[in-house]
């Protein structure tokens, strides 16, 4: 590429050969900057930051069955891991036994299959609840897996007021760009609200939601994008909130943030100042919070799985170790780092140890954990940082123009945004203006592949079995009574946990408790 040659970060935002004081024109750093741990947060939302409280370690597992998944937690905490993040296979994120007849070839395929609270005591058997803070990516049950974690540690003895964590719990982004929804999205919001409500009385430690914009940028949204869309996200979540008669200084302060981080290091690290800041201003002027903590914008990120590589893998180890860097450099609260060998398979346990150890070099080795917001004053971070923010504003104001986050989203604009940048990115690619090595450009002809991780036939056979030993064992009176329960819940405009976690209690399943309540709300069918 030439010396004059234009040049753009993934938003499309033209990047000057050098910067100065010119590109800080109305500028103010008291306003605009801050001081870490002070509104409006743009340098970090601690005081001290990874001087006083490192990020959380917190690799994403779950493969196959309970037990197996386990021992892989097990083996990551060995290795200094420090927090378990949960992935789930596809028949449990769309409410499908490990025996229906949708759930064929699914089990245990893209995480743990989880069908009830005996799948739950096993996943975390051993393992201290009250002392280990557990990330769930779950989100059309996340309810139900809410309580069947409160249900395995109720009966190992730890109190629902001693558990910490996340459940990811976001729905808006499913219909967006995931699609592991299953019901309409006014249903889904009461649900989610629902879960704001029940936690605060029972789980008061407990993260209620994960709002996301990793799957976005997964799918192809710009940096800028991703801002936007999130956080729109979480302005329709605070306001059903504040419409089912929750106060906004009750809900905001457990409300926490997921994004993606991506190769262009830069970009990447001025995101997340910048949507630290708007965040803020949010809360603050739109909701008119009170509670500091309300304005608090605290994320998890993992770094690009759309970055990853089937061609030469071990690259990935590089490209994992830049997004990690830039990540913690953004200031997030807690990380996880993508194994090399995960663009052809489940993670193996040598590639999981070496994302952690990715982790624990940067942390230990390299001084960025040594102040808060290292790169904080950079002519060209802080016009990247204010370049992003007022892309993601236009579309912030775009998406309050069509009646907010829900109404976009039913229309498709969030999807046609995103399709669209998705489809820059791949001609980019094949056209060879933008690089990706080892894809086109050092190619290799003759590379061997890594040693992969497959989920065999006899676990997923182990699995159905199970289930199914289950219900010939448990009282199904009882568990006919309880779902019965759900049901009138369901019907009417109480709270759905309470009943829900009876019949979970009773050894009802996952997949009956989301039958009941599909055949109340219906399934979603999009229509773009």
């Amino acid at each position: 590429m030439a010396d004059d040659e234009p040049r753009f970060t993934d938003s499309g935002i033209e990047i000057d050969p050098v910067y100065g004081p010119e590109d800080l024109d109305g500028f103010d750093p008291a306003r605009d900057l801050g001081e870490p741990g002070r509104p409006p947060y743009t340098r970090g939302v601690y005081p001290t930051m990874y001087r006083g409280r490192p990020w959380t370690m917190r690799q994403y597992a779950g493969m196959a069955t309970a037990r197996e998944t386990n021992a892989r937690f097990r083996y990551l905490l060995d290795h200094g891991q420090t927090g378990l993040s949960v992935a789930f296979d596809l028949p449990t994120q769309i409410g499908y036994d490990s025996d229906h007849p949708r759930a064929e070839g699914e089990v245990g395929r893209t995480g743990v299959a989880i069908d009830s609270v005996e799948d739950m005591k096993r996943l975390f058997d051993g393992i201290p609840l009250d002392r280990v803070s557990t990330s769930m990516t779950i989100n059309a049950t996340a309810a139900i897996l809410l309580l069947l974690y409160e249900l395995a540690a109720e009966e190992a003895g730890v109190p629902a007021d001693r558990l910490s964590g996340t459940v990811q719990n976001d729905l808006l982004k499913e219909y967006a760009a995931r699609g592991t929804y299953i019901y309409p999205p006014g249903p889904s919001m009461r649900i989610i609200t629902d879960v704001f409500s029940y936690a605060g009385e029972h789980i008061p430690r407990w993260n209620t939601i994960s709002i996301s914009g990793y799957h976005m940028r997964e799918a192809g949204a710009t940096a800028a994008q991703e801002i936007a869309f999130t956080l729109a996200n979480g302005i329709a979540y605070v306001q059903a909130a504040l419409d089912a008669g929750l106060a906004v200084d009750d809900v905001a302060p457990r409300l926490s943030f997921f994004f993606a981080c991506h190769m262009n290091f830069f970009e990447e690290v001025a995101k997340f100042r910048a949507a630290r800041r708007m965040w803020a201003r949010v809360m603050t002027e739109r909701f008119e919070s009170k509670d500091p903590r309300s304005a608090i914008l605290r994320f998890h990120t993992q770094t690009g799985g759309a970055t990853l590589t089937a061609q030469q893998p071990q690259n990935n180890i590089v490209r994992t170790a830049l997004e990690a860097l830039s990540a913690v450099l953004g200031g997030t609260q807690s990380l996880h780092t993508n194994s090399f060998d995960e663009a052809l398979a489940l993670p193996s346990e040598h590639a999981a140890k070496i994302a952690l150890r990715t982790q624990q070099i940067i942390g230990e080795e390299s001084g960025v954990a040594d102040t808060a917001d290292p790169l904080g004053g950079s002519y060209f971070l802080e016009s990247l940082t204010n370049q992003l923010e007022a892309r993601a504003l236009q579309y912030l104001d775009k998406i309050d123009g069509m009646g907010g986050a829900v109404a976009a989203i039913e229309a498709g604009f969030y999807q046609d945004e995103i399709h669209e940048a998705a489809f820059r990115i791949q001609l980019a690619i094949e056209s060879g203006d933008r690089v990706v090595v080892g894809v086109n450009r050092f190619e290799e002809a003759d590379e061997q592949p890594p040693q992969l991780l497959r989920i065999s036939d006899e676990e997923v056979a182990g699995q159905v079995e199970s289930v199914r030993r289950l219900r010939a064992e448990r009282d199904g009176s009882e568990v006919r009574r309880r779902l019965a329960g759900v049901a009138r819940a369901a019907q009417g405009a109480g709270n759905l946990l309470p009943p829900m976690k009876e019949a979970l209690r009773a050894r009802a399943t996952l997949g009956e408790v989301s039958d009941v309540l599909r055949e109340t709300f219906g399934e979603y069918h999009p229509t773009h």
